[in-house]
């Protein structure tokens, strides 16, 4: 690979992140990158897997003994794909929002974000990492607070306290109850982890992480919206891992992904792949990636004295590094929305 060094800092600052901004600055001018992005007319209903009616159901059902909502959703799209179904469910109990996987995202966008969620009448944000238990132990003190200030109900007589984790696919919901396990149990993994969207099947036992209070969490599945609402939104999604690759296609999100990391001047991409300068061709992009990354494949082409192997660049295989490397944080800490 041409760059090992962590390419945020490139973003972060210095000569050199100053020298490609001039330049892209002037590419910009010059009408070198989009000013928008090209969707072809897709279809985002056939993104949203139908089984995630059923995880809604249960979550609704498993409602009736929580005292406090946990909405876990990732901090590189805080304003983008969250549930407005899981917002009706919220009803009047109290809410968190955690914002998972602050480590990937822009934290000079932080403040804006907070003053935008606060708008949209989400004061109570906890932006976290839970890989690493950073912000973690902001939160059982908070359940606590806003648990003690408002109405039980029928659980007035109980001292025990009820979390209902909830969440969009891969946002991070099972990584934040082993977080707090722990932290305030010493204990180790008590719910399956995974990098692909809906390891969690279904509503879980209750799952005890804190001892004083007493605290107990509910995982629950990723459910996606019934519909997207619109396309941009279900790329974001996508991106973050909430939506598998194939059903939206690594080519037009590693282009998208592209584009929007032009458009924000994240070039932490120039220098990973020894790239000259920032470009907005997905292809030059990938060519790259791919003789970087000896990504090539097989390809039989037939002539006129028969058939012939020959060694191609695999520009999918290409598009699928670029995205893990993205989800990895190699590219720099951005955020989408």
């Amino acid at each position: 690979m041409a760059a090992s060094a962590a390419p945020s800092r490139v973003a972060a600052g210095g000569d050199a992140a100053e020298a490609m901004r001039v330049c892209a600055g002037a590419l910009r001018a010059a009408g070198a990158f989009r000013e928008r992005f090209d969707f072809g007319g897709r279809d985002v209903a056939s993104w949203f897997p139908r089984h995630m009616a059923k995880g809604l159901r249960q979550m609704q059902a498993a409602l009736r003994r929580a005292d406090c909502l946990v909405e876990v959703h990732d901090a590189r799209i805080p304003l983008s794909g969250r549930n407005p179904a899981l917002k009706e469910v919220l009803g009047i109990r109290p809410h968190i929002l955690v914002l998972n996987k602050m480590d990937l995202a822009d934290p000079r966008r932080q403040p804006a974000m907070l003053e935008r969620l606060k708008e949209k009448g989400c004061p109570q944000v906890v932006f976290t990492d839970c890989q690493r238990d950073v912000g973690v132990k902001k939160i059982v003190p908070l359940v606590a607070r806003l648990v003690s200030e408002g109405p039980r109900y029928h659980r007035a007589e109980s001292s025990e306290f009820n979390i209902l984790v909830i969440g969009v696919p891969n946002m991070g919901k099972s990584s934040l109850i082993n977080s707090l396990r722990r932290l305030h149990l010493k204990k180790g993994k008590a719910t399956v982890v995974g990098a692909e969207p809906g390891v969690t099947k279904a509503v879980l036992n209750r799952i005890q992480v804190c001892e004083k209070p007493l605290m107990y969490l509910v995982d629950t599945p990723g459910v996606l919206p019934p519909k997207l609402g619109d396309v941009e939104t279900g790329m974001k999604l996508a991106l973050c891992g909430a939506i598998h690759d194939h059903m939206v296609g690594e080519d037009v999100m590693a282009d998208y992904l592209l584009y929007t990391l032009n458009k924000q001047q994240q070039f932490g991409y120039v220098q990973r792949y020894g790239l000259g300068e920032p470009c907005d061709h997905i292809e030059s992009v990938l060519k790259r990636v791919a003789l970087a990354q000896g990504r090539t494949q097989k390809v039989k082409v037939l002539t006129g004295t028969g058939n012939v192997n020959v060694t191609m660049l695999n520009y999918t295989a290409a598009a699928y590094e670029f995205l893990r490397d993205f989800r990895a944080g190699h590219l720099g800490r951005v955020t989408l929305d």
